[in-house]
């Protein structure tokens, strides 16, 4: 048993050891499988909160179909494309990548559409792709691409053949979205800033608001600089070691 494939019925066990606000370990030693398993199945399928064994089924059987139609498979059942990697490995990482980003305040959807960009090696996919890869609505797919866009790690690209857009996600990603953070660094320095001014540097309340300041100005240099040290620096290694992108 605690090899087999997690059934509908094991599902409506997990959602309900969620709701009652059980811990996984325990979830899994009532359904007598590894904690692991029960960790993997509530992380792809919406988490502690959003886990619904329908929607979980629904989205293990697509996930099976999906897998069933794709080249490059042995009698074993898993697949082995010309990369030689192992997809459903590949897809349990996005996964799990997915969960961390929300551990770490990214609204869900948001965490996997990031993922799911991050482990395609062309870092670009279309809103079609992306919808068919989460099992999610396109509405779903608009909104967590227009939060990303505004956090400066996605951006959208146009093919010249047609009309269709591709969301990318290039390599100096984390760059881009310090600087950004930096700049919305700044924007709060300033209005705090104002702030004190107004309330007086005196009192409590404007010196609270000019600590703000302070410290929000001093953090957003930091990052720019750190930033600029570490483009240069990878910029240096680029060019040393021919046939590299700076990255």
């Amino acid at each position: 048993m605690p090899g087999a494939r997690l059934t509908q019925e094991d599902r409506r066990r997990i959602a309900a050891g969620l709701a009652a606000g059980l811990g996984n370990g325990e979830i899994a030693r009532q359904l007598d499988r590894p904690t692991s398993t029960v960790t993997r199945e509530i992380a792809r399928n919406g988490g502690p909160t959003g886990y619904r064994a329908d929607s979980a089924q629904r989205a293990t059987v697509q996930r099976a179909r999906r897998r069933s139609m794709a080249p490059g498979r042995s009698a074993d059942g898993r697949a082995h494309p010309a990369d030689g990697r192992d997809q459903a490995a590949v897809q349990e990482f996005a996964g799990q990548f997915a969960e961390l980003l929300v551990q770490l305040g990214l609204p869900r959807m948001v965490a996997r559409v990031l993922s799911c960009l991050y482990v395609t090696d062309s870092g670009s996919l279309s809103a079609a792709e992306l919808v068919q890869r989460l099992a999610v609505s396109p509405a779903s797919v608009s909104k967590a691409i227009g939060y990303l866009e505004g956090q400066a790690l996605v951006r959208r690209e146009r093919a010249e053949a047609g009309r269709r857009e591709r969301y990318v996600i290039d390599d100096d990603v984390w760059y881009r979205s310090l600087l950004a953070s930096a700049q919305r660094n700044a924007l709060l320095a300033e209005f705090a800033r104002n702030g004190a001014d107004l309330l007086g540097p005196a009192t409590p309340a404007g010196g609270r608001l000019g600590g703000a300041a302070s410290f929000l100005a001093d953090t957003g240099a930091d990052i720019v600089r750190a930033v600029h040290r570490r483009r240069h620096r990878d910029a240096a290694r680029s060019a040393a070691t021919p046939g590299t992108d700076a990255g």
